[in-house]
This record gives C-alpha cells, structure tokens and sequence, in this order.
C-alpha cells in the first residue's frame, strides 16, 4: 500500500475463416442469441465499431513529459465541479479515520467474535455504501482485517477471499495478512499508483483518475493539454469508467513478484485493451463471476455487463447517464432512474417503448415499483455482500423462460416471490405487447 507523493514519472492473427453455419443452425433460439451477443462485446471492446464514426480526440502528446499533480490543484480554476466532486463517494472512497473519525459507521465498542481489532489498530477505511472493510498497515503495505460491515443489515460478516471466487485467490497465502491491497485494491482506489515505489498521487478517485495527468494543463490550460472523457469516442470514453468496474485481469501477471487485480500502466489516454482483458466466460456455465447467459453474477462488473449491451453497441456512454462530479441522484445519475430512461425511451419514440403510455408497456401501475424501468431492464441480481445486490447493467429483459433454462433471476419472480416461472410466462403471454418469439429466449 503506497504513501503520498507529489509527483511520479509515468511512462508509458492473422485472420481465418471458419463454417460454422451448420453446428449454429443446431443451436436453439437461446444459445443462437447469446452468440451473436459474444462477437458483438468481442469486436466492439477491441474498438472496432464501425456503427460508431467519432473519432477519439486524445492529446497528441500522450503521457510524455506529464504528470500527476492531484485533484487539489484542479479547484482553482474549477470551484463548483469540485466542490461537487469533493462530496462524492468517488472522492471518498478510501478515508483515513484519524482525519474523518466518523468514517468508521459500526461501534466497535460493543463485543464481536468476528472482531479481533480496535478503532486504533485501523489506518484506513474502505466503503461507505453497501460494505466497509478496514486496513492496517504493516511496513509499506496495508492488509484488510478478516472482519467486514454489513451497512444494509448492520452486522458484522467475515473477510476472506476463497477460492474459486476471484482469479487471484489461489496464488496468494489463504491469510488476509499476507495479500496487501497494493497488488489487489489500491490501483483503482487511488490516483497514479506506482508498483515500484508503491507510492500515489492521492487517494480516491480524483479528477486525474478519468482525466489523466494535470501538469501541462495546470501550466497551460486549453482543450488540448488535457483529457476529456466527453469529447472521446464511445470506445475510449467507457474505459475510463471499465479500468475500474469491471472483473478481469492485466495482459502481464505476475509483476514486481504480486499478482494485479487492476490495469497496471494504463492511463487516461492510452488503449485500454493493451493493458487489461476482461474476465473469460464459457456460455452455459454458470460461476462466480458470471450466470450462465454472461451476465454479471457480482458486484463491480457494471464494464462486463455493458459491452454486451445494446446502449454500448450504439454508441451511448457511461456519462450519458452518469455525471462522477456530482449529482443529488442515486449512483450519481444526471436525473433520477425513470427520467433519465425516459429521455430516451418515451412513447412514441423509435427507440421504444412502442405503446401510447409507459404503463401501456409495463402493465404496472403509474406509480408502483413495477413501473420503473429499471425494476425490469436493470434487475438487482448481481451480489456485494450476503443478501445484497446491485444492478445488472445489460439492460436485457430476463425472461421467466432464461430462468428455467440458465438458472439466472429474473425481474418477475423476483418481486413476485411467491409466485412461479410458469405463472411469470402465462401472464406475459396475454400481454399484446409481448412478442411470444421473445418469451422462449
């Protein structure tokens, strides 16, 4: 785990044919489906979208001759974004408690058995959301105490990574104390982590974090001497948010003796794809990482979800919904969930839904949960902690007939507990707004 610094150097198939037609044409409807879907995140995470014409407008200079000069040194110029940023969980992600004592949410007074730790053995706290982790630190490095909180449920559940969960499970000891957060954490919870020195910039996610290093625009502010995600192509514009929301590993491991659970070298700026692959999935199986269709199955995989979607493939991007400077909406979206959707998607418009009304389209009443667009096309299903779940960001109709045949959740009988998968398709079934060629896939 790092300590502060001021600033750091950074530097920087053949093709074949194959006949496939007649082992797809043996496929089911299902299997062909989820097909295409793959070469479609294969192609357009490679870049080559040929649906998408902006060209990515990236600093000619690249990374020579810059570097890092932390979020502080933005405020000046950019009151207001920053002071927006600064209250963010972005900007709050990693706190030390001896600064902010009140980031630590539990009362570590009242006596745990999972709890073998002090608010004094604590130097940082991680999470303020769904979790909350706490680190100590030993030498250079900071390790996570094998006791989390549960912020939903308020209680306490253990830390430990098994394995058969995340990739790099088996290749550390099974002690939390001999896995530091350096290799494993810090590179997305901080800005220009250097793996030699282990030192940052700064923790969190500051502005140099999506925007690349400050120096030159500092000295010379204009367009040209600083990164704008904004004015990116589809491409580069979503990597800067899937560097870090997504489930994968680097192109290179392991390094400097540890293995990297984020994008060693990559920087605002550079290709993505030269540093980092996303997490591999077999189609039917269904694992930690991923259900049996490919969607997401945890928490922090929003990137792996949505290469896969039909918004990604059309040239839509994180920021079209999401403003990281700051908004009083939940996940920090431009407009609250239905509003935003329905910018896009009201009725009549050409995009869908094709019905006069929204509730025309999802046969729920005006004001119920069942009316909100993202109780469907963004279902909670993909684990954090224990029983809690965050949204899936396909933005794919799971249908009761996927649940049947792949085991993953879908939004029906997620609410409706109590009743079955059979049940879910009668209903949709009488809907005539509901392709009947849909429900069986």
């Amino acid at each position: 785990m790092p300590r502060i610094q001021g600033e750091s150097a950074t530097g920087a198939a053949a093709t074949r044919s194959v006949d496939f037609q007649g082992s797809y044409s043996k496929l089911g409807s299902a299997e062909r489906a989820a097909m295409k879907m793959r070469f479609v995140v294969f192609f357009l995470w490679a870049g080559v979208a040929f649906s998408q014409t902006v060209t990515p407008t990236v600093p000619s200079s690249s990374l020579q001759g810059k570097h890092y000069v932390g979020s502080a040194a933005c405020r000046t110029c950019h009151p207001q974004i920053y002071g927006r940023w600064r209250k963010t969980r972005m900007a709050n992600v990693v706190r030390d408690p001896k600064e902010y004592p009140e980031a630590i949410l539990p009362d570590l007074s009242k006596p745990n058995p999972l709890v073998h730790f002090t608010r004094d053995d604590i130097a940082l706290v991680y999470g303020s959301k769904w979790k909350q982790r706490y680190f100590k630190k030993v030498g250079d490095e900071y390790y996570v105490f094998p006791a989390q909180w549960d912020i939903t449920n308020q209680v306490w559940r253990p830390y430990f990574v098994k394995n058969g969960s995340d990739w790099w499970a088996p290749l550390y000891p099974p002690d939390n104390f001999k896995r530091p957060t350096g290799p494993l954490c810090d590179g997305c919870h901080s800005v220009n982590y250097d793996i030699k020195t282990k030192t940052i910039t700064e923790w969190n996610v500051g502005c140099e974090r999506c925007h690349g290093p400050g120096s030159e625009h500092v000295a010379h502010p204009s367009r040209a001497s600083i990164v704008n995600p904004a004015r990116l192509g589809f491409v580069q514009a979503n990597d800067v948010c899937i560097q870090c929301h997504s489930q994968g590993r680097p192109l290179k491991n392991p390094m400097q003796g540890n293995y990297y659970d984020w994008p060693v070298g990559f920087h605002v700026g550079l290709k993505l794809q030269d540093f980092w692959q996303l997490e591999d999935h077999k189609l039917g199986e269904t694992t930690f990482t991923h259900y049996a269709d490919g969607t997401a199955h945890k928490n922090r995989m929003q990137g792996n979800d949505y290469v896969q979607s039909l918004m990604y493939h059309r040239g839509v991007k994180c920021s079209s919904c999401h403003d990281v400077h700051g908004t009083d909406n939940n996940a920090l979206l431009l407009k609250p969930a239905s509003v935003m959707c329905l910018e896009c998607h009201g009725p009549g418009s050409p995009n869908g839904p094709h019905t006069s009304t929204i509730e025309e389209h999802t046969h729920h009443h005006l004001d119920s949960p069942g009316n909100q667009c993202v109780a469907c096309h963004m279902p909670k299903i993909e684990q954090t902690i224990a029983d809690v779940n965050v949204r899936s960001h396909t933005f794919r109709f799971i249908t009761p007939a996927m649940t049947d045949m792949y085991k993953i959740p879908n939004p029906c009988t997620s609410c409706h507990k109590e009743k079955s998968t059979a049940w879910a398709t009668a209903r949709l079934k009488s809907w005539s707004n509901v392709s009947p060629w849909d429900l069986i896939q």
